[in-house]
């Protein structure tokens, strides 16, 4: 460190990219060990990163990167929305359902991009900016599963009835992209989710992910 630099916000922005680099968070110890400093220091650190949206902890403690680095760049949204289009797009047309991006916004899930078929007679209206608990709803539980390392095959969530009446859900998570928690789904109006649209959905949402990395 020089003179010219400030030691705490290198602290803070090591802790950022240490959160960046792994996808199931680190706890406060974990932090510590790799910083090398004490455990008063990153509770201090965490603290005041959690102030600002750049940092949230779950329910067991560990830390994970928050949506206020998306924040950060007014871009950025447009950015991963832009990016997901292809996938969305496809995957609507081919189910003929409405299909979304939803990433972990605190203890919610936010749909930041969504797609509705051009050729269906009907379709459910589901709108960007929509947020659910995440323990609610495909796009939720599919996130929810890959966080507690539960997504095997066909590894996608299937639900009904959770979010809006006489509405069934698929979804499959985001994997290995660092720092983003998120889920690729399909809505439709339906008593259940025909058999091809799980492993469609886990198709389009490796598609994401790999536009996303």
């Amino acid at each position: 460190m020089t003179a010219e630099t400030s030691q705490t916000l290198d602290r803070g922005l090591r802790v950022l990219k240490l959160l960046a680099d792994t996808d199931h968070g680190l706890t406060v110890t974990e932090l510590s060990n790799k910083l090398g400093v004490n455990r008063t220091v990153v509770y201090r650190l965490l603290a005041t990163l959690e102030q600002h949206a750049l940092v949230r902890r779950d329910l067991g403690g560990r830390a994970r990167v928050g949506l206020g680095v998306l924040r950060l760049g007014r871009q950025v949204h447009p950015l991963v929305r832009e990016a997901a289009l292809p996938a969305l797009r496809s995957l609507a047309e081919d189910i003929g359902a409405t299909a979304h991006l939803t990433l972990v916004d605190g203890t919610e899930a936010l749909a930041v991009a969504v797609v509705e078929p051009t050729w269906t007679d009907y379709h459910v209206a589901y709108r960007t900016g929509f947020r659910h608990p995440l323990d609610r709803g495909a796009a939720g539980r599919a996130i929810l599963a890959a966080r507690q390392n539960l997504v095997t095959d066909p590894g996608y969530a299937l639900t009904h009835g959770e979010l809006e009446a006489g509405a069934s859900g698929a979804a499959a998570p985001l994997v290995g992209v660092t720092g983003i928690e998120g889920s690729v789904g399909v809505v439709m109006l339906s008593d259940s989710v025909p058999e091809r649209v799980g492993p469609r959905v886990v198709d389009a949402a490796r598609e994401v992910a790999d536009a996303l990395r």
